[in-house]
C-alpha cells in the first residue's frame, strides 16, 4: 500500500459553546486505503467528518486534504471530494437518471447516467424514482452521486444502517470496488464486523478523542494475547453467514 497521506489532522477541536465535540483529534488517512472512524453515539466522529468536508467549521487545528487546507482552500477540496447525502438529499419524484443528470449540472461537468448507475447495480432503475426504491439501493445510489466528479477521496457515514444482509454484503463489495478504482475511502459504522472485513486501519473514538488507530487485526491480536476470551466459543461462521448460504447472495430487491 502506498502509504502516502491524502488526509492529515493535527490537534483538531470543535466547541459548542462549553461543550467540547472533538478533543485534539490527530489522524492521518494514507492513499488508496479504506479508513475507518468508530465510536458510540455522539463521540464525534460526525462531526469530525463534517469538518473534513468542509461543511463545519473547526475551532482549531489543522486539517489538510489531498494537499489543500479547510480554512484557506475549502473550493479546491470540494472538487477532490465525494459526500454521501443523506434521503432528504434527493428529490423524491425525479428518476434516477434526472437526479444523475441534476448533480452532474451542480458539479459542472457532463456524465453518463448509465455510466454512474452501472458502477452501483443500478442501470435496470434508470428510470424508476427516487421513492420507489429499496433501502439497499437508496444507498447504492447514494454512492453513486459521490462519484459524479470522479474523486480522489469518498466519505460514507453509516452507509449500511437499517439493510438487510444481502444488501448490507453487496454494499461491501462495491465500496471495495471503488477502492480497489484508486479512490480513499473514509467511513464510519456501528457495525463492527463489516469495520473488520473493510477497514485496512481504524481510529476509535470517544469523548471526542482518539483513543486508538491501527489495523483491525493488530487491535484484535493484542486483546486476545492479552488474555482475553469471548464467552461463548468462536464458530468459524456466524448467523450472517448461515443467511446469506442459504438464501444466496445475488440482488433481489424490488
Amino acid at each position: 500500500m502506498n502509504l502516502k497521506p491524502i488526509i492529515t489532522v493535527k490537534n483538531l477541536v470543535k466547541k459548542y459553546g462549553s461543550f467540547t465535540a472533538v478533543d485534539q483529534i490527530s489522524f492521518e488517512v494514507f492513499e488508496g486505503e479504506i479508513f475507518g472512524l468508530l465510536g458510540p453515539n455522539g463521540a464525534g466522529k460526525t462531526t469530525t467528518l463534517e469538518i473534513l468536508e468542509t461543511l463545519r467549521d473547526k475551532t482549531s487545528g489543522e486539517v489538510m486534504v489531498d494537499g489543500f487546507s479547510v480554512d484557506r482552500d475549502p473550493g479546491s477540496i470540494k472538487k477532490r471530494i465525494g459526500v454521501q447525502l443523506q434521503a432528504a438529499g434527493y428529490y423524491p419524484n425525479l428518476n434516477l437518471t434526472e437526479l444523475i443528470e441534476l448533480f452532474s449540472g451542480l458539479y459542472g461537468i457532463k456524465v453518463s447516467p448509465l455510466e454512474m448507475l452501472g458502477k452501483v447495480s443500478l442501470v435496470d432503475k434508470a428510470k424508476a424514482r427516487y421513492k420507489e426504491l429499496s433501502g439497499g439501493q437508496k444507498q447504492r445510489f447514494s454512492i453513486a452521486t459521490t462519484l459524479i466528479n470522479n474523486p480522489r477521496i469518498v466519505f460514507l457515514d453509516e452507509p449500511t444502517t437499517g439493510l438487510d444482509p444481502q444488501a448490507r454484503r453487496n454494499l461491501w463489495d462495491l465500496i471495495r470496488n471503488i477502492r480497489n478504482a484508486g479512490t480513499t475511502v473514509v467511513i464510519t459504522t456501528h457495525y463492527m464486523d463489516e469495520a473488520e472485513v473493510l477497514c485496512d486501519r481504524v481510529a476509535f473514538v470517544d469523548a471526542g478523542k482518539v483513543i486508538g488507530i491501527n489495523s483491525p487485526d493488530h487491535f484484535i491480536d493484542k486483546l486476545v494475547a492479552s488474555g482475553f476470551e469471548r464467552e461463548k466459543q468462536v464458530k468459524s461462521a456466524n448467523l450472517e453467514d448461515v443467511f446469506i448460504h442459504l438464501t444466496g447472495k445475488d440482488l433481489r430487491e424490488m
